[in-house]
Formats: C-alpha cells, sequence, structure tokens
C-alpha cells in the first residue's frame, strides 16, 4: 500500500473480523451452547441461537438506512465508527462473564456486539474512496477483505490454542481459555483500531442542510431507491435471487458450529474445522475471480451455489468431526467465492454515476436476506426436534436462488443501466 492512511483502514479490517471468526462463528456458538444455555433442552439451545442471529441482524437492517443517512449528511463519520466500534469492543469483553444458564444474557451480548460490528462497518466503508482513489479503490477494498481473513484467523488459532491447551497459558479449564478469548476479541478489535484513528483525517466537506431527521432522510432515500430500482428489471431480478440464496449462505456461516455442536460433535473439532475454512477461503476466493474471467461470473456463481447444496446435504448426514472437516473445506472453498461474484454481478447491472446509492440498497438487501434462514432454522428444529431438519429446510433457498439466477441476464442487465439516467436525485430526495 501506498501511504499510511490504506494501511490504516485495512488494519481496522484484521482487528474488527475477530468478531466475526470468534464471536459470531467459532467460539461463542460453542460456549452457547455448552455453558450459556446449560439445562435447556438441546433442541432449544440451537433454536435460541438462532433467533437471536435473527433479531440481531433485524435491528441492524432497519438502523442500516439511517447509519446511511448519518453517513452522507455528517462530517463525523470517525466518531460514529468508534462509537460502534466500541460498542462492539465491549460486548465482546463482557461475554467473560456470561454464568451457566445466562442464555438470555448472552443472547443480548451476541445482539449488542452484531450491531457495533455491522453499524461501525457502514462508517468504515464510507471512509474507502477518501483513503484510496478511483485507480486503486479496487485493490484497497479487496487487501482489506484479504487481511480481515488472515486477521480473524490468526486470532482465532491463538484463541484455538489458549483453549485446547489451556494449562500452557496457566489456565485452570478450557472455559476459562474461551473467557479469555472473547476478552482478547476486545482487546485485538481495539489495537488494530489505534492507526485508523490516529491517520485518518475526516474529509472537511460542506454539510447538507438537512430539514428532517436522520431516520426520515434514511427511510425515505431507501424508498426512493426502491422506486427506482423497479426500471432496472435485471437487477430486480438478480436481487431476488441474491435474497434467497445469501439466506442460506449466512445461515450456514452463522449456524454451523451450534449446529454440529447439537449433533454431537466436540467443541475442539468444531473450532478446529471453523479455522480451516478460514485459511481455506484466501487463496479459493481469488480462484473464484479467476474462473469467473474464463466461464463468466454467473456461471462461477451457479457452480459456487451447486456446490452449497452438496453442503446442505453432507450437513444433514454428518455424523463425525472428519464429516464437519470436510464440510469446512468445502464451504471454504466457495463461500468467499460465492459473495464476491454476487457484489461484482450487481455492480455490472448498476448505472455509473449511482453506485452509493445502489450499493447501499444491496447492503441493506444483504442484511434483510439473512433474517429468514436462521428463522427457519430454528422455527424447524423447534417444532420438529430435530436440527437436522432444521439444516435441510435450507436447500429450498439455495435451490429457488439458483432457478431465479438463471434467468438473469447480465449483459441485458448492463444495456438497462447505459439507458436508464437519473439527474433529478439529489433534488428528488429533499433532505
Amino acid at each position: 500500500m501506498k501511504n499510511k492512511r490504506e494501511m490504516s483502514w485495512i488494519l481496522y479490517d484484521v482487528g474488527n473480523s475477530a468478531f466475526a471468526t470468534t464471536i459470531m462463528a467459532a467460539v461463542l456458538p460453542v460456549f452457547y451452547y455448552d455453558v450459556a444455555a446449560k439445562g435447556l433442552d438441546e433442541s432449544l439451545a440451537a433454536s435460541y441461537w438462532g433467533y437471536s442471529q435473527s433479531i440481531a441482524v433485524l435491528i441492524v437492517a432497519i438502523l442500516a438506512p439511517v447509519l446511511g443517512a448519518v453517513s452522507d449528511f455528517s462530517a463525523a463519520k470517525k466518531k460514529f465508527l468508534m462509537f460502534f466500534a466500541f460498542m462492539g469492543m465491549m460486548a465482546s469483553v463482557l461475554l467473560a462473564f456470561v454464568g451457566e444458564g445466562a442464555y438470555l444474557l448472552a443472547s443480548a451480548l451476541l445482539i449488542v456486539g452484531t450491531i457495533g460490528f455491522s453499524g461501525g462497518n457502514v462508517f468504515y466503508d464510507a471512509f474507502l474512496p477518501e483513503v484510496s482513489n478511483e485507480d486503486n479503490m479496487d485493490k484497497v477494498s479487496s487487501w482489506g477483505f484479504a487481511f480481515g481473513y488472515i486477521g480473524g484467523g490468526i486470532l482465532l488459532a491463538i484463541n484455538l490454542l489458549m483453549i485446547l491447551n489451556y494449562e500452557a497459558f496457566g489456565l485452570p479449564s478450557t472455559i476459562a481459555g474461551t473467557r479469555l478469548a472473547f476478552i482478547s476479541v476486545g482487546i485485538w478489535w481495539l489495537i488494530f483500531s489505534i492507526p485508523l484513528l490516529k491517520n485518518i483525517k475526516e474529509e472537511r466537506k460542506q454539510q447538507t442542510k438537512k430539514e428532517s431527521s436522520y431516520i426520515h432522510i434514511g427511510f425515505k432515500r431507501v424508498g426512493f431507491t426502491f422506486k427506482e430500482i423497479k426500471k432496472y428489471k435485471q437487477v430486480l431480478l438478480f436481487l431476488t435471487a441474491f435474497w434467497l440464496y445469501n439466506d442460506g449462505i449466512s445461515t450456514i456461516i452463522k449456524m454451523a458450529t451450534i449446529y454440529g455442536r447439537d449433533i454431537g460433535i466436540d467443541s475442539n473439532s468444531l473450532i478446529i474445522a471453523l479455522l480451516i475454512t478460514q485459511f481455506v477461503g484466501i487463496p479459493c476466493t481469488f480462484f473464484f475471480g479467476f474462473l469467473a474471467g474464463k466461464i463468466t461470473a454467473k456461471k462461477a456463481l451457479s457452480f459456487s451455489l451447486y456446490i452449497y447444496l452438496g453442503i446442505v446435504a453432507l450437513g444433514y448426514f454428518m455424523t463425525s468431526a472428519l464429516h464437519f472437516y470436510l464440510l469446512a473445506i468445502c464451504v471454504g472453498l466457495v463461500q468467499g467465492g460465492a459473495q464476491s461474484l454476487s457484489r461484482s454481478i450487481f455492480g455490472k447491472m448498476v448505472p455509473g454515476d449511482r453506485h452509493a446509492e445502489f450499493f447501499g440498497f444491496y447492503g441493506i438487501s444483504a442484511k434483510f436476506s439473512a433474517i429468514f434462514g436462521p428463522f427457519a432454522f430454528a422455527l424447524v428444529g423447534q417444532l420438529t426436534g430435530s436440527s437436522r431438519l432444521g439444516i435441510l429446510s435450507l436447500i429450498v433457498f439455495f435451490i429457488a436462488g439458483i432457478i431465479i439466477l438463471r434467468f438473469v441476464d447480465v449483459e441485458k442487465g448492463k444495456e438497462e443501466a447505459s439507458a436508464q439516467t437519473n439527474p433529478e436525485l439529489q433534488t428528488t430526495i429533499k433532505t
């Protein structure tokens, strides 16, 4: 990277990715199942985790347009970024004080932490155009994504050692190692936020006069974009497919560990598997970018979704740690590729002068699409008493998404984007 501003921006991703790996994906789900939900029926523990995830994402999705308006209409992005980041850091540390049977407290801290993590990312993403330029923005963005994988993986590996070999760290038990892992996330996140705080100065810009609240501005902008996006039939068709299959992907990310624990796989094997996913994902994400250049992005994306169907089937029949390791490798193969190709396909079909508006809507769509999968998993598991049937329910999301994706014409979407212009955007949305 050319300068400290770019590297400081990237390092923040190294820090906050620890929350995604240790808290959301690997360690907390096991702790929630074994400790926080102790005394609950086993299927209820998995269901309550799913409900907690859905509530967290729903709150973030509702907040997203408001936070986007704050980002666009204020000159205080760094203050808001650090407010939400500190919220996430504190929630991570406080998880260390959750005791046996305190699943409500664990759920509340998960929700607060997720709001801090996702809310902070709204303002973090908004800094990208300020720390980079048009020529290297893609590179800076991809480096942030890659370093996030690496940073989250490194701390997860350290935490794994601390949990598995707790005596070597002078700790009395695995639970003590787990509690220290939660604290480490807050500290790690804080340390790698310092360069951004120190080296990135917010651009002074003339604040747009606002005649109503940020809440009104935010939701009015979303409503305007929703009306406008109907003019782009291929974009709308793609978003429908995305809402469906992304729900399945998000659910696998959030529910895999607690599902594995529910069917009897030991906690150490689960965390090792998540570490495998993390590091397999780094090269495979780049591979799918290469594959898209050879067979088109749509075909490469469809290929990844067919693999996800196999992942769901493997998850249903999974009985051993070896099966979970295979599942972790399969997820690592396609997770980053599916997400990055979805973003690039969408980007090709939006008008060139409205990237920020449409990608803001895309981000909100991604958050809303991550609500129903965990809820379906939780509800089916609770009603049937089997989390295996809960994981099998995700097949519906993937099959529906694949079918609709087949009807998306990317080239026609590009033509629609170039044919439509909207010079009245700034005057239509009055602030």
